[in-house]
């Protein structure tokens, strides 16, 4: 099977072009957890299959390293972008692409034919606790305690088409995400796990992120993440509607355009390499 590793801020998956590879479904859980190993196999944060769609110009499948499949991924959607771009599956800067039935909007930045950076409509976030979910209760969960390894921390949730709890801290470098992160994923506040991000305020316009994300632990990046890093900002004050989040792996500038309810997040796209792997 043919595969292309890539990356965005160091959020890294291996992508396999469903155009030409047939997989079945069944397989592909097993087959992902051991593409992803770093030590036994081609080493990511998850696998995601690029396959023909009838309602876009093509379709992410994402699966998380452990073999559980994700809804979303900003960072990987924009790799998909570059990947059809460059490869010629599609023949304009701007497209769609279908995640788990989510539509995204792609404008692309292409430099001497190839592809560096994608600006992504991601849409609406996502803020009513059913529909993330998170079984709180009201209407949002803003600046809501909850108790991990009994600490109380405020959290704010949003769904960007998969679930975030945005935690706001200081001295975020020196968490050991490692120790508390799985206990936030698997809270039994999230019936469907949770990405969890620990945020520390900058200044009014640029943050730093540390993310654990579900079904992988902690990543370099996570675009979603961001989106929904900055919209928490943005709803507890502590930012304008601008965003630099400064991540483990690079930057992604987000702005939510309140106006319209739409959440736009811009960052790179890079391939590390491409080969073949037995399957």
């Amino acid at each position: 099977m043919k595969f292309t590793k890539m990356q965005g801020c160091g959020n890294d998956y291996v992508y396999v072009n469903g155009f030409e590879e047939k997989i079945d479904g069944d397989q592909k859980p097993q087959l992902v957890r051991r593409l992803s190993d770093r030590h036994f196999g081609i080493g990511g944060d998850g696998v995601i299959f690029i396959n023909p769609s009838d309602v876009a110009d093509c379709e992410m499948e994402m699966y998380n390293a452990d073999g559980s499949r994700s809804e979303m991924c900003g960072n990987g959607i924009r790799c998909v972008a570059k990947y059809v771009y460059d490869k010629g599956l599609v023949n304009t800067t701007e497209f769609t692409i279908v995640s788990a039935g989510q539509l995204k909007y792609m404008k692309l930045t292409v430099e001497n034919g190839v592809t560096t950076r994608v600006r992504v409509n991601m849409g609406s976030p996502i803020l009513e606790p059913a529909q993330i979910p998170v079984t709180v209760e009201g209407d949002a969960a803003i600046d809501t305690p909850i108790e991990v390894q009994g600490h109380e921390y405020r959290m704010t949730c949003v769904s960007m088409g998969n679930p975030h709890a945005v935690i706001f801290a200081d001295h975020v470098a020196e968490m050991e995400l490692e120790k508390i992160g799985p206990d936030f994923e698997n809270h039994i506040y999230f019936p469907r796990r949770t990405n969890t991000e620990f945020v520390e305020v900058l200044d009014r316009s640029t943050v730093f992120m540390r993310v654990w994300e579900r079904g992988t632990g902690e990543t370099l990046a996570c675009g979603t993440g961001c989106c929904a890093t900055a919209v928490a900002c943005i709803l507890n004050g502590k930012t304008e509607d601008k965003v630099t989040v400064r991540v483990l792996g690079g930057e992604i500038e987000i702005e939510w355009d309140r106006e319209n309810n739409v959440v736009y997040m811009t960052g790179p796209a890079e391939t590390v390499f491409e080969g073949t792997v037995e399957i």
